[in-house]
């Protein structure tokens, strides 16, 4: 089943910003390669989930990359299929799940077009960053699946932005780095989501397209000129459109 559902999401954001190349579920990796590759990551990584991982280091001018899910979280997606409905059993368990690769497709297209400092703190949060953005609007695509007329309310929408946003609190992390890592990529994202709610299919579409091409300070400064607005309608145009599931 997850394989099905990793080829799926690999393909949607693929349709909304490029090709990646590659089939990434060739990047997965088992429990002890990933404690390997946290070893060395340093002490920071201890702070990261136990439900996935991504790790991105690069050779020879090559960039490899290693993506890692718990069991835990794979028989919480094989017990309740979020193509089946999504509710409070599995929607952690997608979020770390689509988060996961997403990291690994945007370092991989910017890796491709001539980024090379992975390492940096503005790789990490731009790529934190689009995760959050991009998780957000395949949430909405599930919940509008299910929805009469894919209409998304408002109170669907406070759901989503709880699990997504504000069941973990950045300032737990004792890592200063991470710890700020986290609570700004996850306030700037709260508000591009608002803003892009805001906004019809089409316009949307073409937006998160140009956003995505941003560098980190790009990204920083676009949301912070955006206008501030709080509540987002519901009803198709909030469905998130632009991100559609490949066709059988």
């Amino acid at each position: 089943m997850n394989a099905t559902l990793f080829s799926d999401i690999q393909r949607l954001f693929e349709r909304t910003y490029a090709a990646v190349g590659i089939n990434l579920e060739d990047c997965l990796i088992d429990r002890g390669r990933c404690g390997q590759l946290s070893r060395l990551a340093g002490a920071s990584a201890r702070e990261l989930s136990e439900l996935a991982r991504t790790f991105l280091r690069t050779v020879d001018g090559r960039l490899h990359v290693g993506i890692y899910y718990s069991r835990l979280l794979i028989e919480e997606l094989e017990r309740q299929d979020p193509r089946q409905g999504l509710c409070d059993g599995n929607i952690r368990s997608l979020i770390a799940f689509v988060e996961e690769i997403d990291h690994a497709l945007h370092a991989s297209l910017r890796f491709q077009r001539g980024e090379r400092a992975i390492g940096s703190e503005a790789f990490a949060r731009n790529l934190e960053l689009q995760a959050q953005v991009d998780t957000y609007l395949v949430l909405l695509m599930f919940v509008a699946f299910f929805r009469k007329a894919q209409r998304v309310s408002r109170t669907d929408r406070r759901w989503l932005r709880f699990h997504l946003f504000a069941r973990h609190d950045p300032r737990a992390y004792r890592d200063p780095n991470l710890r700020g890592r986290y609570l700004e990529t996850t306030q700037l994202a709260r508000r591009y989501t608002r803003y892009l709610d805001t906004i019809n299919g089409l316009r949307r579409l073409e937006e998160i397209r140009a956003f995505h091409a941003l560098d980190y300070p790009a990204k920083k400064q676009h949301i912070l000129a955006l206008p501030a607005r709080s509540r987002a309608p519901g009803g198709r145009d909030g469905a998130g459109p632009e991100i559609v599931p490949p066709a059988a």
